[in-house]
């Protein structure tokens, strides 16, 4: 990465019944953190409100958003941040909820710190949680100066857990995408561990934050209440059961602990193997030289 000003940002937003905030989020966006060259998506999962025409809204405000519109809801916010990466132009991606706020003039420097770090994702040091005006902070999260993927199955505090964050769409592609079959509750998890899992290098930036909606109507606490989530995040690293300590891996696999272990965790942290290495797969080094030569020969 040789200039800041060559790595435009797609801030990719999937929206769905989300008439009353998504203005407020895509406003945020332009509180000093749309530059030239940068684009928003938002992809409509077939809401069944006013959504859509909010979108159309804002598109008349802001040229440079695009609006994408699901046929059918498909039942996950993976899937409207996958249609909208599909459709995206830039190499860099940030990826903000409908009903989260970036707070003013941020991203710039998010995108900064990002490249001079040399890193593939890129997080705010605190996030701060709201329900209704952003100036009332309920309580925070603070993300280590490197997150690791032993912070993914030792703390809550994962910036997965949010999903919030500047990535480049290379650790996408390696990361097989967002999971579109694990809902609301899991897919942004599932998507930073497997970021992880595949060898992308994750920090946060000192002195930063951005405001993260709290309230009974999250896809969170819908899905948290509908299903199992030790069980469902089982199902997610699976394949990546040769990662961790055998001990760790009966507990998971068992009885008792499959339905509970991610409910536990801060209690009994899941243990990596020490010597086994995250490096990507051959395969998946052969897509990232493909990606970077169709970025190459794209520009010419």
């Amino acid at each position: 990465m040789k200039s800041i000003q060559k790595h435009s940002i797609s801030f990719v937003i999937p929206a769905y019944n989300c008439q009353h905030t998504l203005a407020e989020a895509v406003d945020s966006i332009y509180s000093g953190n749309f530059t030239k060259g940068d684009e928003v998506i938002i992809v409509d999962d077939a809401s069944e409100e006013n959504t859509f025409d909010v979108a159309k809204s804002l598109q008349k405000k802001y040229p440079a958003v695009h609006i994408y519109r699901h046929h059918y809801n498909k039942g996950s916010a993976a899937a409207g941040r996958n249609t909208a990466i599909d459709q995206s132009r830039n190499e860099l991606i940030f990826c903000l909820d409908a009903d989260n706020v970036l707070a003013p003039q941020s991203i710039p420097t998010l995108k900064e710190y990002m490249i001079r770090s040399d890193c593939d994702v890129a997080v705010f040091r605190e996030l701060r949680y709201f329900t209704k005006k952003t100036k009332d902070v309920t309580h925070t999260w603070v993300f280590p100066e490197t997150v690791t993927l032993q912070d993914c199955f030792s703390t809550y505090q994962f910036p997965g857990a949010s999903g919030n964050y500047l990535f480049t769409k290379e650790s996408w592609i390696r990361a097989g995408r967002y999971n579109e079959s694990v809902g609301g509750a899991c897919d942004s998890w599932a998507f930073g561990f497997c970021q992880l899992a595949t060898g992308s290098k994750m920090i946060s930036m000192p002195h930063s934050f951005y405001y993260h909606r709290y309230g009974y109507q999250s896809a969170y606490v819908r899905d948290s209440k509908a299903k199992n989530i030790s069980l469902t995040r089982l199902q997610i690293i699976l394949p990546h059961l040769h990662l961790f300590e055998d001990k760790d891996i009966s507990y998971i696999m068992s009885e008792k602990g499959r339905y509970s272990w991610f409910d536990n965790l801060e209690k009994h942290p899941i243990r990596l193997k020490q010597k086994v290495s995250t490096t990507p797969s051959i395969k998946m080094r052969a897509l990232k030289i493909l990606f970077r030569l169709k970025t190459r020969f794209s520009r010419v």
